[in-house]
């Protein structure tokens, strides 16, 4: 007997495959996004660190010692000079323009006040809107300026001991990932969030498809009339796939980009498993719930597309407000994101990953069971009978021209469910859902581990100084390092303290005493708060014991200091002074957002406004690009002007400066969508392709991960889309105060992919009216 020619879960497996296996879009989703996100986010991040910033210099004192000081900056790995610049008006300017991440400003009187001992102050500016590059800048500046200070000092000098007094350092020891390598933390972070917006989008339109283009009644049947063996027959091909290419990913990152996977191999197998079943079930279960394929898909792409926030990857979860942590717990990828970490990135034993990974099974019985509770409810009900209705185009007499084609293109948003949810209701949710995860802006009292082994009155300041800050708490007391560590596997703390024994005796005798800052830079933002954190308060300690009682701008604590440093330096982060994580991410997010619902919904009415045009060509281009500009002027206000004043964002700039390159990026994104939508033959395949590839762009557009470290392919291609000039120059100009001048190279770039964009959608639509012409009998 042929194998799975009787009705049951083997009939109803074949037919999946071989529909998947005629079906270009399904092919296209299951792997060709993957394979472009691999390929696109490997070029990415092919230069894990991240070198030769730009940095404008300001020299006031233009003596042989600022020189010299200069010539140190410019041998920085981490910093290029990309200016020299006559006044800080200037280094602003280049600042604000992207030309440059930082400034330093050396005062006049520089190398006078250096030999007679005065400290004079060197300032490092740095762009923290920009939070990636800024805090790269940050720390190249201070150890650049920190040992170019010291080099700067005439030979020989030393300034007059008072009484010694030695100081305190904090040294940062990296547990996990001690290259600090950002590519390593992105790329096992980004590509299972990738994977799973693809399972679930696949799911989707693998379930939905039989309601709409497939035969609902045919499948059900290929199952002996049984719905969970009809649902488990559809999805379990698409699940034999899919863990087989997310097995496929540590290999990858292990052979090709040498990113080592540590932990236990069964257990991320089962993780994988289970996040697998988990948005396969939640992807059919939103087709079957909505019983329309563009509504299911757009709800699935709510869902998932933020999720990279809500799973604290970007903005960690103990961080968030109590909406996102509640969403976030409810969301699968949280929990394999933290089984993944512990295992692959810290190789813990399985049994402290036990917790994430429970969780996991639990959400992927949970959507399993309602899936199949559903496709129960249906079969009851003989929906599988009875074709689900869908929408139905509006007959009108054509019109001709740019009016015809303007009012048309407003009549189908406004009477299409799928598109009016999409470009009316998409920008809203998104503008109110998507920035939940990082409005609490700061991590503020991340617990850390001390481990006091020096049981002295130094030490016991130094563990009321950690506790006191903003930034850390002491929330666990261990007697050794061992204990410590074994708090952070456990995520009771996030880095440990050692106070070396004979601490006191040693700042006592004017020694340095180095106080080791264990951190897990697993997650990149976490280490950057904690250790900086720890550090600053360490720094502050020393400041008042160096002090000891004296005034702090008297003579004597200024003599102790300029003992231990010849000059000071003092960095400011300008633009988003406080780093806030929402200020950083959110603008930039909110114009993506912008543009990729745009763009599938200008893509998805294309073909059929095609079919209904009447007129020419150009016009009927032109007119819907108008159309969609007037559709999305409301969106653009809510974006620009009302969200940023809710959530407490800076907005600096002028706001018709902003608007006019916000219109031509609308247009540049409408001609875009339309010149896509010709090849797509049925609307929802642009929300299928489209959301897939949303993050990947995000990653080449110089924002999230410095352009100064994009391999020229990557900005290349983030340059195809309206939203890479965009958001460097909506940004400049709202958050940074820029001028449109300053950023008039967006501005050119955007008008020539309006002009690029347009000729494409003409020639596209000629092409495809010329073959429905041919097509009639």
């Amino acid at each position: 007997m042929m194998f799975g020619a009787n009705p049951g879960f083997w009939q109803v497996a074949r037919r999946e495959v071989q529909w998947l296996m005629r079906d270009r879009v399904a092919l296209i989703l299951i792997f060709g996004v993957p394979l472009f996100a691999f390929v696109v986010l490997t070029d990415v991040f092919s230069n894990p660190v991240i070198r030769g910033l730009g940095v404008a210099i300001v020299d006031a004192d233009r003596s042989d010692s600022s020189r010299a000081l200069i010539e140190y900056v410019a041998a920085s790995p981490s910093l290029h000079i990309v200016d020299r610049a006559g006044d800080l008006s200037t280094a602003a300017r280049d600042i604000r323009s992207g030309k440059a991440i930082a400034a330093i400003y050396i005062p006049a009187n520089f190398e006078r006040d250096l030999k007679a001992d005065r400290r004079p102050q060197i300032v490092g500016f740095y762009n923290q809107q920009y939070l990636t590059a800024g805090g790269i800048a940050s720390s190249g500046l201070s150890d650049t300026l920190s040992a170019a200070a010291a080099a700067a000092a005439p030979a020989g000098h030393a300034a007059p001991a008072a009484v010694s007094v030695g100081q305190l350092t904090g040294e940062t020891i990296v547990l996990v990932n001690p290259e600090k390598n950002y590519a390593q933390f992105l790329l096992r972070a980004l590509l299972p969030m990738i994977m799973h917006v693809v399972i679930t989008l696949a799911a989707g339109y693998s379930v939905g498809s039989e309601f709409h283009r497939r035969n609902a009644k045919e499948w059900l049947e290929s199952a002996g009339g049984n719905p969970i063996v009809a649902l488990t027959g559809k999805l379990a091909p698409l699940f034999v796939i899919f863990l087989f290419v997310m097995m496929t990913e540590p290999f990858f990152l292990e052979g090709f980009l040498q990113i080592s996977f540590k932990g236990d191999v069964l257990m991320m197998v089962a993780a994988a498993s289970l996040l697998s079943i988990a948005h396969l079930s939640m992807g059919a279960l939103l087709q079957l719930l909505t019983f329309d394929l563009a509504s299911g898909l757009g709800l699935a792409g709510i869902v998932v597309s933020p999720a990279f926030g809500y799973a604290g990857v970007g903005f960690p979860t103990l961080g968030m407000n109590a909406f996102a942590q509640t969403w976030s717990a409810i969301l699968p990828i949280r929990w394999y994101m933290s089984v993944l970490m512990g295992q692959a990135a810290r190789g813990l034993p399985p049994s402290e990953s036990a917790l994430p990974f429970s969780i996991l099974a639990g959400l992927a019985l949970l959507y399993a069971a309602l899936a199949l509770l559903r496709m129960s409810a249906l079969q009851r009900n003989r929906r599988f009978e009875t074709p689900a209705p869908a929408d139905e185009d509006e007959v009108v007499a054509p019109r001709r021209g740019f009016g015809g084609a303007f009012s048309a293109e407003w009549r189908r948003v406004l009477t299409t469910r799928s598109a009016f949810s999409l470009l009316f209701m998409g920008p809203l949710i998104y503008g109110i859902y998507y920035p939940q995860p990082y409005l609490n802006q700061i991590l503020r009292k991340m617990p850390i581990a001390v481990v006091d082994n020096d049981q002295t009155e130094l030490s016991r300041q130094i563990v009321e100084t950690l506790d006191a800050s903003n930034a850390v708490n002491v929330a666990v007391r261990a007697r050794t390092i061992v204990e410590a560590k074994a708090a952070i596997d456990r995520r009771e703390a996030y880095a440990a303290v050692e106070i070396p024994p004979g601490a006191e005796r040693d700042m006592l005798k004017g020694i340095t005493v180095p106080i080791p800052i264990y951190a897990d830079a697993t997650y990149m933002f976490i280490l950057r708060s904690t250790a900086s954190g720890i550090a600053v308060a360490i720094s502050t300690l020393t400041s008042e014991l160096v002090a000891r009682g004296a005034r702090a701008d008297g003579s004597l604590a200024k003599a102790e200091l300029a003992s231990l440093s010849p000059a000071d330096t003092l960095l400011q982060p300008i633009f988003n002074p406080v780093g806030g994580y929402a200020s950083y991410v959110v603008p930039a997010a909110f114009l993506l957002i912008l543009q990729q619902t745009l763009l599938i919904g200008s893509a998805m009415l294309t073909r059929t406004a095609l079919a209904q045009q009447a007129g020419g060509t150009i016009s009927g281009v032109f007119g819907r690009g108008v159309a969609h500009l007037t559709l999305y002027l409301p969106a653009v206000a809510l974006y620009l002007i009302v969200l940023p004043h809710v959530y407490g964002f800076s907005t600096l700039g002028s706001v018709s400066q902003s608007f006019a390159l916000a219109l031509v990026f609308l247009l540049a994104t409408s001609f875009l969508g339309q010149a896509i939508g010709t090849w797509f033959t049925q609307p929802e395949n642009a929300t299928l392709v489209l959301i897939a590839t949303s993050l990947p762009q995000f990653f080449t557009m110089g924002f999230s991960w410095p352009r100064e470290a994009l391999p020229p392919v990557a900005s290349a291609l983030g340059h195809v889309f309206p939203a890479d000039f965009a958001i460097d120059g909506i940004v400049r100009i709202n958050q940074l105060g820029a001028n449109i001048w300053e950023v008039s190279h967006n501005w050119i770039g955007l008008w020539s992919l309006v002009l690029i964009y347009f000729v494409l959608a003409v020639i596209s639509a000629f092409a495809v009216k010329r073959r429905q012409v041919h097509a009639q009998p």
